[in-house]
């Protein structure tokens, strides 16, 4: 298969040696060059003009920074890019402009599809990973023997052609809120003289995520009963750490948010409920 790839950063770079070793023919491009150009010596061939690289491509892949980027790139190529050519965007972007974008190249007869991936460089370059495809059905199967060797698991997210971008920043959320909350560990930690080392390494012994998927069951379900760790005590627990590290002059400044969303829970009386009932959406929050 003849493709252009867009973006070579870390990750598009990844992308662009895991094709090449699966004997296809990548054609690069990047804004900077010296990016595209560190590619050359894998097989890829550097084009200084994004035009040049669209010439004989089935598909398009883009990996870039945001929706101004794809726009920036994609819009003075409306002409160049042939109908039979597949325009696959890997980047993370907002729901809204993802799905003006594929109406709007819908209309000038382009393929264009949103497909984020979660996966950093090291499973690009050995084909391990997620990528979540939505828009037309008879796009993702038409795309998935394409995509499959790319990656471990290829997951169509529905119809609706944002619905990639949402469940990305969904998984996005879920992993950037898991570092704010070892921040707060790490700041707990060295407010009680236990080094950072020292106390990251209970994680080598004990995994809170093992419980995720069992935690996100019942917020799907709504059924908060019987409690496995009730609202009540989860909120002691966390007035816990919030007096010691008050007692030492130290802020946990995303533990203090999570507390207020228990005292919310309490506050709707939700306090005798599993703790996951904090993640109940009530009116609207």
């Amino acid at each position: 298969m003849n493709v252009a790839w867009f973006g070579t950063g870390l990750l598009g770079a990844a992308f662009v040696r895991h094709l090449i070793e699966l004997g296809h023919s990548v054609a690069v491009w990047n804004r900077s060059l010296d990016k595209a150009r560190a590619l050359a010596a894998d097989g890829a061939r550097v084009c200084e003009r994004p035009e040049d690289a669209l010439r004989g491509a089935e598909q398009l892949h883009l990996t870039l920074a945001d929706d101004a980027s794809v726009d920036a790139v994609l819009e003075p190529l409306a002409d160049a890019i042939d109908p039979t050519t597949w325009i696959v965007d890997h980047t993370t972007t907002a729901p809204t402009p993802t799905a003006e974008r594929t109406r709007r190249w819908d209309t000038r007869g382009r393929r264009y599809v949103h497909a984020p991936v979660f996966m950093g460089p090291p499973q690009a370059r050995e084909g391990s990973g997620v990528i979540l495809v939505c828009g037309d059905p008879a796009r993702h199967e038409a795309l998935q023997p394409s995509l499959a060797p790319l990656t471990g698991h290829v997951v169509y997210v529905g119809p609706g052609p944002e619905r990639a971008a949402a469940f990305k920043l969904f998984g996005n959320l879920a992993f950037i809120g898991i570092t704010g909350v070892l921040g707060d560990v790490n700041r707990l930690a060295r407010a009680l003289g236990v080094s950072t080392v020292e106390a990251m390494g209970l994680f080598q012994q004990f995994n809170p995520g093992q419980f995720l998927p069992a935690r996100a069951a019942k917020i799907a379900t709504g059924e908060f009963a019987p409690p496995f760790f009730e609202v009540t005590m989860a909120r002691k627990d966390l007035r816990l750490m919030l007096e010691e590290a008050q007692a030492r002059g130290v802020e946990l400044p995303v533990t203090r948010g999570i507390a207020a969303v228990h005292d919310e829970a309490i506050a709707r009386g939700d306090g005798g409920l599993d703790s996951s009932a904090i993640a109940r959406v009530v009116s609207g929050r």
